[in-house]
């Protein structure tokens, strides 16, 4: 069986990366999600007209990886507290956001933002969006596997790499053999 999970939280290059090292994920692939144009492209995007967020889709085996965990995963990855970016990544497009699939993704991704926020661990309160899934357009391929394809890229040993190095310490028993 595999289900899946929207989220992003920034360049979907970094998100990407970060997920593909987990045992039970099957599949990550990069695309935009929450805006209101059609047919986006990573262009119109990037200009922040569309409305859509980069994201990235999460297909997963959850007898191996529980939706939980990959929340777990995605809020340890990225600061929810930035509204409208990551690092050096500002707009829109770069919004901390849960895109749920169904009710029960609904009611576990806003319990993990409450408890966040109950917990006290931030100086600023979580930001992230949580919204329903109307529709998921995957990026052009150039975008897909793209730490993977480009290691050496100065803004993936920057960005993504260091999200890479957490997944493999902070979810040792979880990280792929």
């Amino acid at each position: 069986m595999t289900e899946r999970a929207t989220f992003g939280g920034g360049c979907f290059w970094c998100v990407e990366a970060a997920f593909k090292e987990l045992d039970g994920v099957r599949e990550v692939t990069s695309g935009y999600a929450g805006g209101h144009t059609e047919d986006p492209s990573y262009r119109a995007v990037c200009s922040g007209a569309t409305g859509h967020a980069e994201v990235v889709q999460v297909e997963y085996d959850p007898d191996a990886i529980t939706y939980e965990e990959l929340l777990e995963v995605f809020f340890t990855i990225h600061d929810p507290t930035q509204l409208n970016r990551q690092g050096p990544d500002v707009g829109t497009q770069y919004r901390s956001i849960v895109l749920y699939h169904d009710d029960e993704q609904r009611e576990l991704a806003e319990s993990y933002v409450e408890a966040l926020d109950e917990e006290g661990g931030y100086d600023d309160d979580v930001v992230t969006e949580v919204e329903p899934l109307e529709t998921f357009h995957p990026a052009e391929e150039e975008h897909q596997d793209y730490f993977e394809k480009n290691p050496n890229d100065a803004y993936c040993s920057m960005h993504a790499q260091p999200k890479v190095e957490k997944v493999r310490e902070r979810f040792r028993e979880k990280v792929r053999a």
